[in-house]
């Protein structure tokens, strides 16, 4: 939420600084990026940082960031993007061979919350922050979970997965282990193999196998 300060000082919409010229610089982003992650590291609580601070901190003016970001919480999502592992890089075309490096990025992102106490300590902030909360979950969430359902289709059109379920549901019976390791028990163990793991024991299923007398 912004002060009233910062309102007064924010650049009319109607009347916004000319951009002939003036092209978006990288390094003044990347200042920006690094001052808010690193007002955070320093344990500066999500709600008490202004624009004011972080433009300070970062050497720019607030107009500066008021040109790449409309309110705190875009860029505070952006921030969460940056410092964050970058997105797996999928083939598109396969179906479970994607799937299992889309899972194995969660696992990745579990351990890197596990290890970064900035990580840790902004996801625990995030949650009571229900508009910037919606904001990473429309943006970073939902996308991963539409990749998801599209390696899972995939799969179902190879004649990898039986196409009569519902992919939803397969999904969520993928995806869910997953989650439940790298998030829901931060003491739970993250093995290399974990995400061949869970692709196999569901695509083989759960039942224990006839015997051979059976």
């Amino acid at each position: 939420m912004r002060t009233q300060e910062e309102e007064r000082n924010r650049p009319s919409r109607k009347d916004p600084e000319p951009r002939r010229g003036r092209p978006r610089s990288a390094a003044a982003e990347r200042a920006i990026l690094d001052a808010v992650a690193g007002l955070l590291e320093a344990g500066e609580p999500l709600g008490s940082l202004s624009i004011e601070r972080i433009a300070r901190t970062a050497g720019v003016g607030k107009a500066t960031i008021y040109r790449r970001w409309s309110d705190k919480e875009e860029l505070f999502v952006d921030v969460l993007r940056d410092i964050e592992l970058p997105e797996p890089v999928v083939s598109g075309t396969a179906g479970l061979a994607d799937l299992r490096l889309l899972l194995e990025s969660v696992r990745g992102c579990g351990l890197a919350r596990r290890s970064s106490a900035l990580l840790h300590n902004v996801f625990a902030q995030m949650k009571s922050h229900p508009k910037l909360w919606e904001e990473y979950n429309c943006t970073v969430i939902a996308p991963r979970r539409a990749a998801m359902l599209a390696a899972v289709r995939r799969a179902v059109d190879a004649g990898e997965l039986r196409a009569d379920l519902d992919v939803e549901l397969m999904n969520d019976l993928f995806l869910g282990p997953m989650l439940v390791r790298a998030v829901h028990r931060p003491d739970a163990p993250l093995p290399d193999d974990l995400a061949d793991h869970i692709v196999r024991f569901l695509v083989e299923g759960l039942a224990p196998r006839p015997s051979a007398g059976d």
